[in-house]
């Protein structure tokens, strides 16, 4: 077998594959076996037709094309090999000619990874944003956890913002009741946002026994976006009593003896918080000044068909929560236009990262270990709130296992370019990522530990998770 390539463009090449007839022997031999199992011809046992019969009896056409289609897959990959191709999508073929006894022919127009040529990046430098940790961040903080060992006592007043009340809800449409639009003894944080726009005004001076009536859009159903009336109905008021801030709060809330320490415990988990968001600010602008300084060609086919799958995984995530895309659009402040284009650029960007990302790490051949594989996985299932062995399990099943290689792979192609970079902060400190660790503290590079890890814990697991293909669903509903 001999074949020849021609570029198309840079993302698709054509293959012209022709193939001696003694080469197509080991299919034709099959071809004949599998059309005598399958006819009963006079005077032979089934199985055990000779092939000048099936020639005669079934035609020599019917074998050929059951040799061909046996052999074509294995052909093509081979002509992929053979010319260093890496195929992105599913090739056309056309079979261009076939002289029986003689030679077989056919060409293959598929979408290829191209060539990419990678811009230096020993070079780079970025600016993030200053780690900072304000008296009123520490204070929120405590006062959540405070809220969590709050009591409720009844109170006999109108509501107002932080009680907790219990109602009722009905929601009508021109007189008529909205099909699912009811909900009865609901407890709600009145002030917190979190329900029907207009029901914390309405929840306002309430009392217990009272109603009131307001107008407002419901979030799904048929009706999603549309105004309808709202009566809620309040039955009860509680009133929250927290704790006191004191050393017997930290003592039941934490292991921490006084409030001091807890507070400074809280300070040192947003530190480290932050640390890790200041990471992977510093991780996205070093891929994007990079993808700014590289010419990556797309193949627009994939990226449509890319494009399309988006779309409707998002059209079914939506459908599964009762809200159209036009309420979706409505709540996000977007037009369809720029909802589209914002997909669009993701995508784009998604497929240019994983092609300069997989040229980097064959260049510097970097490989994946069996423990860096399974820490991975483990990850992506708590990740997907999944059972990390079910998780695994079904990985291996439907042959993902590839895919997660590669996300590591990229992972740590990416963390090898943020650690050459120069990253500072806005007030002019350089920010030490080699050192990151994956709770976002600093480990100290003279410390008796395994050195190699220290450098390639956080910065690989964050840099993976920017690799990986972004979802745009995310923005919507998460799976």
């Amino acid at each position: 077998m001999k074949s020849a390539v021609e570029t198309l463009s840079p993302t698709r090449a054509k293959i012209t594959v022709e193939v001696p007839f003694e080469e197509l022997k080991p299919s034709l031999d099959a071809a004949y076996q599998n059309i005598a199992k399958q006819i009963n011809i006079p005077g032979f046992r089934k199985g055990k037709v000779p092939p000048p019969v099936i020639d005669r009896q079934v035609g020599r056409g019917a074998v050929l094309d059951e040799a061909i289609n046996d052999a074509l897959p294995k052909l093509y990959v081979q002509a992929l090999q053979d010319n260093d191709l890496q195929p992105l999508a599913q090739p056309e073929i056309d079979v261009t000619k076939l002289e029986d006894n003689t030679l077989f022919e056919f060409t293959a127009e598929v979408d290829v990874r191209p060539t990419i040529e990678v811009p230096a990046y020993d070079a780079l430098s970025v600016q993030v944003d200053d780690v900072e940790v304000s008296d009123e961040d520490v204070a929120e903080q405590v006062e959540s956890l405070r809220e969590r060992f709050a009591t409720l006592k009844d109170v006999e007043r109108p509501a107002q913002d932080g009680d907790i009340v219990t109602i009722d809800l009905k929601a009508t449409n021109d007189g008529e009741e909205v099909e699912g639009g009811e909900v009865s003894g609901y407890s709600y944080k009145v002030g917190s946002g979190d329900m029907l726009e207009g029901i914390d005004d309405a929840l306002r001076g309430l009392s217990a026994g009272e109603e009131a009536t307001f107008t407002s859009q419901l979030l799904g159903g048929d009706l999603s976006g549309q105004d309808v009336d709202v009566s809620v109905s309040l039955t009860a008021v509680k009133e929250q009593e927290l704790p006191e801030l004191d050393d017997d709060f930290a003592q039941t809330a934490s292991e921490f003896d006084t409030i001091e320490e807890l507070r400074q415990d809280v300070a040192t988990r947003l530190e480290r918080g932050k640390r890790l968001e200041q990471a992977a600010s510093a991780r996205d602008a070093v891929l994007e000044q990079l993808l700014d300084s590289a010419e990556i060609p797309l193949p627009e086919g994939v990226v449509a068909e890319e494009l399309a799958g988006r779309r409707q995984e998002i059209d079914q995530q939506l459908a599964q929560v009762g809200m159209t895309m036009d309420a979706y659009l409505d709540n996000e402040g977007q037009t369809i236009d720029e909802f589209e284009a914002e997909l669009e650029k993701r995508v784009r960007d998604a497929m240019a990262s994983q092609f300069l990302l997989d040229e980097i790490a064959r260049t510097a051949e970097i490989g994946v270990e069996q423990d860096e594989l399974s820490q991975h996985l483990f990850r992506r299932a708590q990740q997907s709130g999944q059972n990390p062995d079910e998780f695994i399990k079904h990985m291996v099943e439907h042959n993902h296992i590839p895919e997660m290689v590669s996300e590591v792979v990229r992972g740590k192609a990416l963390a090898r370019i943020v650690e050459g970079a120069s990253v500072t902060d806005t007030s002019g400190n350089a920010v030490d990522l080699k050192n990151l660790l994956p709770d976002g503290s600093i480990a100290d590079p003279e410390a008796e530990t395994a050195q190699g890890e220290t450098g390639t814990g956080s910065t690989d697991d964050a840099a993976t998770e920017a690799a990986e293909t972004e979802t745009v669903e995310a923005d919507a509903t998460k799976e």
